[in-house]
């Protein structure tokens, strides 16, 4: 069961009242002379969410424990939108063909996987997005948009893209999409703890998420 994943989001009433963001884990040595010596100990970085400060009724306290005992806590994995960053541009904008280059054809290579990439002029990073939205993504090559259940399918629970026979982008043709995409989190506690008394005078309970790589 170590790989279970629900393919299911957290509950967006709750969720998008969250916190968190991306976390990184760096090995930092401060030699005899105060140099500092820097070693990245993750390609990837995963983010950490509390949710907790989503929950704001007991109707939604019931709906959470549901969800968290339906998972069976840390057991099972699910989908989380991330308020913050769950596009493929920018947060206001709506997704294009062109937002994220995802490879260069070769004529004969049919499946890409979805990336996103942030930062630009320095060390660029790209980050896999094994979560998107079903029925979100748009894919071109060349620039010309392609169709969807006709040049080409998508596996929303991998983020694969994959080009049908005879339909691979051309060789040399820059591989782009746009899309929706969830985080792939679990639980990050085996309980629940809920004091009723102070929730009903307004304090949140802790409802840790993590990232998992899927």
């Amino acid at each position: 069961m170590a790989d279970a994943f629900h393919e299911v989001r957290f509950p967006l009433t709750v969720g998008l009242a969250g916190s968190g963001g991306p976390e990184r884990r760096t090995d930092v040595i401060v030699t005899g002379s105060g140099r500092e010596e820097r070693n990245a100990r993750w390609a990837h970085s995963r983010r950490r969410y509390d949710v907790g400060s989503g929950v704001k009724t007991l109707g939604e306290l019931a709906l959470v424990t549901a969800f968290f005992e339906e998972r069976r806590g840390r057991l099972t994995g699910f989908r989380f939108r991330d308020r913050a960053d769950w596009k493929s541009c920018a947060p206001a904008a709506t997704p294009a063909p062109t937002d994220q280059r995802i490879g260069t054809g070769t004529g004969a290579e049919r499946v890409f996987r979805l990336v996103k990439i942030y930062g630009a002029a320095f060390a660029p990073y790209e980050r896999p997005i094994r979560k998107p939205v079903a029925g979100s993504v748009r894919v071109a090559s060349g620039g010309v948009e392609r169709v969807f259940g006709i040049d080409y399918d998508v596996d929303a629970a991998t983020g694969t893209v994959t080009f049908r026979t005879g339909r691979a982008p051309a060789a040399g043709a820059a591989v782009t999409a746009g899309y929706e995409f969830d985080v792939p989190v679990r639980f990050d506690a085996d309980e629940l703890f809920i004091d009723h008394e102070a929730f009903a005078a307004g304090v949140i309970p802790k409802i840790p998420l993590v990232e998992l790589v899927v």
